[in-house]
């Protein structure tokens, strides 16, 4: 094989692995590791879709049941892209039940913006929604 062959598979091995790092093993992020999600209120919050889709009424208790909108429950794997004081952005992989890239934007305690992409049991979704506080659980 020529060597600019090589450098070429070489590169292109690189960038593969590059994507993929955030995708191999299970890294799992709690509430502690995502400061700004711990300092919401907890309670029962009011999830607002923007497309109009009936809202949906969640308890929070670590801020962390806002990341994982479409895959509800656990066995899924968490990478933190960001970490921001007023923003987080997790992939998360669900064995058998797809994927998602979930960002949220803390407007305050008790009010956030989350946008969320991927696959849910092999169908694409995206959504943008608004989370508000509206009581105790």
């Amino acid at each position: 094989m020529k060597r600019s062959n090589r450098t070429k598979l070489s590169i292109a091995a690189i960038a593969l692995s590059a994507w993929l790092v955030p995708l191999a093993g299970p890294v799992v992020a709690q509430s502690a590791d995502l400061p700004m999600l711990s300092q919401l209120a907890g309670g029962e919050w009011t999830v607002r879709f923007r497309d109009g889709s009936a809202s949906r009424k969640i308890c929070v208790r670590s801020g962390a049941e806002l990341i994982q909108l479409r895959h509800r429950g656990s066995g899924c794997s968490r990478f933190v892209v960001e970490n921001e004081a007023n923003r987080v952005t997790v992939q998360y992989t669900c064995p058998g039940n797809g994927y998602g890239r979930t960002s949220v934007r803390r407007e305050t305690n008790s009010l956030v913006q989350i946008e969320s992409q991927g696959i849910s049991n092999g169908v694409p979704f995206q959504l943008t929604a608004e989370a508000r506080r509206t009581g105790g659980c």
